[in-house]
């Protein structure tokens, strides 16, 4: 009788055990900077070593078609937390820049935004966000907080709000002066010209021109020219800051053991949470220049500081894994690992060290829609729910987490507002075998770059390029004018017909099919059209968070852990603290 009762009760908790596993698991989801998808053994990398991510496609899934929203950090970000395509929350740039790069400007992340972490925290989950943020801070004071983690759903931060400059850190260089040199020879030029005109016009005697107006214009902009180069000279001290929370703990940032630190904190809040359900997203700082490596790290692997970088990131990732196992954690947990766009083709540093990564096959890199800007790393475990081993060549999206996650922590998506990501679990545990993405837009800021559509019972997956860069995807050096590619103007070329590719023959986009290629060509671009207009009527007017004036720096929005006139200095952060980190 007691083993005829076992048998009835065992499997009914047997079944309530997996469902709360499935519906209310933890999450952690690992993000790179600027990694490109050659960088990882496991996408075919050959040079370096990356045995712990590797290990999450050997115990997990990977998808080998994964797509990024965005080939921008900071749109990127944004789709990724909401599940929405940048244009749609004003996250993507009408202007020529496409991210924050002042922590004193007034754009950011729309607090009516819906992130999933807002979801999980109301769903009982502790939340935490760790590394880089890259989706503003303040609105209208130095204090509001209007854009910042802690209001978006985040618990717990402990991070930097802009990105990692080559400005933050000594003895990199600078990607302002770089930029800005070339604007300000001209501006400096054009003043000149217009001034010698001016006072030989006063002198011919056409013109009267009082001199002392003359002058007045050579000192306004004399004053100005001074204090452009002090503020980016002071760059690394108003911009380059690590905060726990709403607090500056150190200004300016220390790359010193910085990694160490990160993880150090993801751990950490682990811990914390071994009894109660919880999300952490580790927003890594590696590998956007400034490079950075710890001394265990450095020299060590067969591509300079920037495959010492991945190294040293692949070691952190091997933390999380271990604390997991440690804690029994792995069956209630869903690791996720991806980078926010492709490698960076353009960063070189001063000395001619290539400080970029790798795309593989791919032609292009980061702010370019070629897939070597947008097809990046996208791995997922979860022992005992996804099954190891497994490839997926399905076309996904940074967005599909939103909804996967959401729904995983019995939480219901948002149906005021349309989600354009898709829940990946019917995907992951092959209850389907097509993506439910049949297409996907890849916009280049605020404008419709290109197109991928996936038919329904077909493997071909199709991509129209509507303009391209002007640039040789051959060069290694990319838009070698400029820091990034630029979406607009004399900076693109725009086609009609729009370029025309099968990425299921052809994924390196070398050939573009012509009529006289493809019979199906016109029908593909007649699809395509009536796809475009369909997903551009579904759009709707909405403030434009990277406009230039959300863009500028404006003083009363600077924050400091002391007064500007001490130069924003501080640190909070006491060796003494660091921990003690198996590098084994």
């Amino acid at each position: 009788m007691i083993q005829l009762l076992f048998l009835i009760i065992c499997p009914c908790a047997i079944r309530n055990v997996h469902s709360h596993n499935i519906s209310n698991p933890n999450a952690i989801l690992l993000m790179a900077d600027d990694l490109g998808i050659g960088d990882l053994g496991c996408y075919g990398n050959r040079t370096l070593r990356t045995p712990n991510i590797d290990r999450l496609a050997k115990d997990g899934v990977t998808l080998t078609q994964h797509i990024a929203a965005s080939p921008l950090c900071t749109p990127s970000r944004a789709a990724f937390l909401t599940g929405r395509y940048p244009i749609r929350s004003g996250m993507a740039a009408h202007s020529r820049v496409g991210v924050f790069l002042f922590s004193a400007s007034s754009g950011g992340l729309p607090s009516e935004e819906i992130t999933f972490s807002k979801l999980l925290k109301q769903r009982g989950y502790s939340t935490a966000l760790i590394g880089k943020w890259h989706l503003g801070m303040n609105c209208e004071s130095s204090n509001d907080f209007c854009h910042h983690p802690l209001n978006h759903g985040f618990d717990y931060f402990y991070g930097i709000t802009v990105t990692n400059l080559r400005d933050c850190k000594l003895g990199q260089g600078s990607v302002f002066l770089k930029g800005i040199g070339k604007s300000i020879s001209t501006l400096m030029e054009t003043i000149g010209i217009t001034l010698v005109s001016l006072a030989t016009v006063h002198l011919i005697g056409f013109l009267k021109i009082p001199f002392r107006a003359l002058g007045y214009c050579l000192l306004i902009t004399a004053i100005l020219l001074l204090a452009l180069f002090f503020f980016f000279y002071n760059y690394r001290y108003l911009n380059c800051f690590l905060m726990r929370n709403h607090q500056i703990i150190q200004q300016p940032l220390s790359y010193e053991n910085l990694t160490q630190r990160l993880t150090k904190e993801a751990i950490q809040f682990i811990g914390r949470n071994t009894n109660v359900p919880f999300l952490l997203v580790l927003s890594y700082l590696h590998v956007h220049t400034a490079l950075h490596a710890s001394k265990k790290f450095i020299g060590k692997s067969k591509h300079g500081l920037y495959g010492d970088a991945v190294e040293e990131m692949d070691w952190s990732v091997g933390q999380i894994l271990d604390v997991l196992e440690k804690n029994n954690l792995n069956s209630k947990t869903l690791v996720y690992f991806t980078s926010d766009q492709g490698a960076h083709l353009e960063e070189i540093s001063s000395s001619g060290e290539v400080h970029g990564g790798y795309n593989g096959i791919y032609k292009g890199g980061k702010s370019t829609n070629w897939e070597g800007g947008i097809r990046v790393p996208g791995l997922l475990f979860w022992s005992g729910v996804i099954e190891a081993g497994t490839h997926i060549d399905e076309p996904t999206s940074n967005m599909d987490i939103f909804p996967t996650v959401i729904k995983l922590a019995g939480a219901e998506l948002p149906s005021d507002r349309i989600i354009d990501g898709h829940d990946l679990m019917p995907l992951l545990q092959g209850k389907i075998i097509q993506s439910k993405h049949e297409f996907l837009f890849h916009y280049c800021n605020a404008y419709l770059n290109a197109v991928r559509w996936h038919p329904r019972k077909s493997d071909s997956v199709w991509k129209v390029i509507f303009f391209t860069p002007n640039f040789n995807p051959e060069d290694s050096n990319g838009c070698y004018d400029s820091h990034v590619c630029f979406c607009s103007g004399r900076s693109v070329t725009h086609h009609d017909p729009p370029l025309l590719f099968d990425l299921s023959r052809d994924p390196e986009e070398k050939v573009p099919l012509t009529p006289e290629m493809e019979s199906h060509f016109y029908e593909i671009l007649h699809v395509i059209e009536q796809a475009v207009h369909n997903h551009t009527k579904s759009l709707h007017a909405v403030p434009d968070q990277l406009s230039w004036n959300n863009l500028l720096w404006k003083p009363w929005l600077q924050v400091c852990c002391s007064t500007l006139f001490q130069s924003c200095y501080c640190d909070y952060e006491s060796k003494e603290n660091l921990p003690e980190m198996h590098f084994g």
